[in-house]
């Protein structure tokens, strides 16, 4: 794989092509004396006479940034988030996660180990150790749970045509470790223990082998996307995270090894707006980088007391990271402060966590939830004070080794060992 490090946003050469237009341009308006200390202090020589290319430019900057600004009104949260420097009291939204019932199971020939949303949250997709992954339609596993096939009148189309399974792929020769929506475009993508990121189109209804396939030098653990879909983040068991552009498959690191992890990468996750980026590995740390330069900006060592960091994601403000750790501990971090803020304890009393395990939000983040192994039950807390809510018993012969929550309605994904994925949502309360 080639690697690059991160470049810098602007090179000396363009700095100084600038600046000599802002001298121009402060001659032009009658300040000499400025133009002439501006042109000492940074040392370039005294510009030509001015043009209208300063001008240009500025135009050509007020219009990205006012594109910029419209495009980070699209990504805007669509529902409130925690955020702890304004609330003094819990104001739950969502209904208890002990509420949901099992709507759909799907099942692999093999263990499930992956679990996707897509950020509409109308879509799920599965990844086994058999190496299959399935696509399956959300509003297809309700409708079938309550009995309501929506069937069109005017078509002809038999009950086949609304299974839940839209898509199965076949493309990896190992197990599938990671799995990811692109926020835009109807693309899925896929990690294996076969050292292969693959790009399916699922838009193509007969799709089964991927569009595009990246090799790695490592088994693949976790991906995330940068907001805008244009770059995939990448954790492997090499301690380096990798950068892909996904249009060309070109690789990326960052620029300064001593800021890489001791140990293999266990999770990774992107901000909403693409700022900054956060990861956790087996060396126990947890650590912030830079969005843009790929720099390590923060570090929280021994973030569980040493153990494996199994999880870490943003909330939706990106003032906080909700992290798991082979403990069975969760915490809440706070980055303003470099702390962690609240702790939530409770699950793994029955003993020794022996796999990684997810700690997520709900879609409100009203609540922190968080599957505990040896019960095979989840365990929910308020997310705000830490108070312990009603247990839910997951239905699964076997430990559950991937869970997630819709970003956007009270639903989650459990994958488990005994070959199952299932699909939990809240149903609506009946009208009277």
């Amino acid at each position: 794989m080639s690697q690059h490090h991160v470049k810098p946003s602007a090179t000396i050469k363009d700095r100084e092509a600038l600046y000599k237009l802002m001298i121009s341009q402060l001659f032009y308006d009658g300040y000499q004396s400025i133009a002439h200390q501006l042109s000492a202090v940074i040392q370039v020589t005294l510009a030509s006479p001015p043009s209208d290319r300063l001008n240009h430019l500025v135009n050509l900057g007020l219009e990205a940034e006012g594109k910029a600004k419209d495009q980070e009104s699209l990504l805007a949260p669509p529902l409130p988030g925690i955020d702890l420097d304004f609330e003094t009291e819990s104001h739950t939204s969502a209904p208890e996660p002990s509420s949901y019932e099992t709507v759909y199971v799907t099942a692999h020939k093999g263990p499930c180990r992956a679990g996707a949303f897509n950020v509409e949250g109308t879509l799920v997709a599965t990844g086994s150790h058999d190496a299959s992954i399935k696509i399956l339609d959300v509003e297809k596993m309700i409708a079938k749970s309550i009995g309501t096939i929506p069937e069109d009148p005017q078509s002809n189309q038999t009950p086949e045509a609304y299974h839940p399974v839209i898509r199965t792929l076949y493309d990896h020769l190992e197990e599938v470790t990671c799995l990811l929506f692109h926020p835009t475009e109807p693309l899925l993508i896929s990690g294996s223990q076969d050292l292969t990121i693959k790009i399916y189109d699922f838009g193509k209804p007969s799709v089964k082998r991927a569009l595009k396939t990246i090799t790695e030098a490592s088994s693949l653990r976790c991906m995330s996307f940068h907001p805008s879909g244009n770059f995939l983040l990448v954790g492997t068991q090499h301690p380096t995270a990798r950068l892909y552009d996904i249009h060309t498959c070109q690789g990326y690191v960052g620029p300064n090894p001593a800021d890489q992890h001791r140990g293999p990468i266990t999770a990774c996750n992107y901000s909403f707006n693409g700022g900054i980026y956060v990861t956790s590995s087996k060396d126990g740390d947890i650590k912030i980088w830079d969005g843009v330069s790929s720099r390590c900006i923060n570090t929280f060592p021994r973030a569980h007391d040493g153990h494996e960091v199994s999880s870490v994601v943003f909330s939706r403000n990106g003032k906080y990271v909700l992290s798991s750790g082979k403990d069975s501990l969760v915490k809440l971090w706070e980055l303003s402060m470099s702390r962690c803020l609240i702790a939530y304890t409770g699950a793994g009393t029955a003993g020794k966590q022996m796999h990684r395990a997810q700690a997520v939000f709900n879609h409100t983040e009203d609540f922190v939830l968080f599957p505990d192994e040896r019960t095979t039950s989840l365990c929910v807390w308020d997310s705000r004070n830490a108070e312990r809510q009603k247990l839910l018993s997951l239905g699964h012969n076997n430990t559950v080794r991937y869970f997630i929550h819709s970003p956007v309605s009270p639903a989650f994904l459990t994958c488990s060992d005994d070959f199952r994925a299932r699909f939990w949502y809240r149903k609506p309360d009946p009208i009277n």
